[in-house]
């Protein structure tokens, strides 16, 4: 990551920051010289992780707040020049068994979190991160800004709700707010224990553990993949970039690969086997195909644009895994 020196001395928030891409996004903002506070739910299950932010132990505040608790979010976003808005439900599967906890939080804490804003913190610049999810099946490829939105699940409706409030707020209230749709982001300190919370994770842990890992269909489905601090970097120039309030933007990556090649590229870094297996009913529901996007919006926006390669990516991951086992398995 390059370095943002526009963060040093900065009072800045972080919802969702003892998860995968909050606690890494808070490290770089430490780096940077920012004044960081996290607020995390630790809600079981949802990938707060408090030995995600180890390297930044004691330089941080943490909050165990909800953010639908209005009371207690009141004094932590006061005094926020910038709010990096990550806390979500991500599971598209949890969505679709548990639709009202789903809505709680991709949609009732997005509203909780920017009504408390425009009370107590009105200009605040707020970072929010969104989803692929919010197109559902491509109509066409590589998905654009302008690409029709279509959610195939519960997921992906209150994550496009909740990113829709952000640009509404924005254009209405006079308040600045961006959102990234992000795609499937990967790297050290993601949730791997839950096989919900999509294939990236569930096949690093696998692979680990030397257990096979089944690919649906035929395999051939393809995505594109960004590294973990390539995502933070977005983050952190998006936040550099007041005037792009009231947009939203792709990220993603020129390059796109099947599954299978995934896996097979994966192999390199550890032992395990891999077969192919029918799609289970409820998977088959929901699953969109082949999808990669294109980011020129955002690079045009901001010069941003991916650095790490999958596979080089791949082993920085695997080998951080690797040493830190134990802190990721439930």
């Amino acid at each position: 990551m390059g370095a943002h020196p526009q963060y040093r001395g900065k009072n800045v928030l972080v919802t969702g920051g003892l998860g995968f891409i909050g606690s890494t996004l808070a490290i770089a903002l430490v780096e940077n010289g920012a004044n960081v506070t996290i607020v995390d739910s630790l809600i079981p299950g949802h990938g707060g992780n408090l030995f995600n932010i180890e390297p930044i132990k004691g330089k941080v505040t943490v909050a165990e707040v909800d953010v639908r608790d209005t009371e207690k979010l009141r004094p932590l976003v006061k005094g926020q020049e910038y709010i990096f808005n990550l806390a979500a439900q991500v599971s598209h599967i949890d969505s679709m068994e548990d639709p009202m906890t789903d809505l709680e939080i991709n949609c009732r804490a997005q509203l909780s979190l920017l009504e408390t804003c425009r009370r107590e913190n009105k200009e605040a610049f707020i970072i929010y991160t969104g989803t692929r999810q919010v197109y559902g099946k491509p109509q066409y490829l590589p998905v654009d800004e302008k690409h029709p939105i279509n959610p195939v699940d519960v997921n992906g409706i209150n994550t496009m709700a909740g990113e829709w409030y952000h640009l509404l707020y924005a254009k209405v209230y006079g308040m600045k707010a961006v959102a990234l749709r992000l795609t499937n982001t990967y790297g050290p300190r993601q949730k791997i224990s839950n096989v919900k919370h999509g294939f990236v994770g569930t096949f690093i842990k696998k692979a680990l553990q030397g257990e096979t890992i089944q690919l649906f269909g035929d395999g051939s489905q393809k995505r594109d993949f960004n590294y973990v601090d390539d995502v933070v970097e977005a983050l952190l120039l998006a936040g550099e970039h007041p005037e792009l309030s009231g947009e939203f933007f792709n990220l993603g990556d020129s390059e796109h690969y099947s599954l299978k090649t995934f896996a097979e590229m994966l192999q390199k870094h550890a032992s395990f086997k891999v077969e192919v297996v029918p799609f289970p009913a409820d998977r088959k529901r929901i699953d969109i195909g082949d999808y990669y996007a294109t980011s020129e919006k955002f690079k045009k926006a901001t010069g941003w644009t991916p650095k790490v390669d999958l596979q080089t990516g791949l082993k920085t991951t695997v080998e951080y895994f690797r040493a830190n086992l134990p802190h990721y398995l439930e």
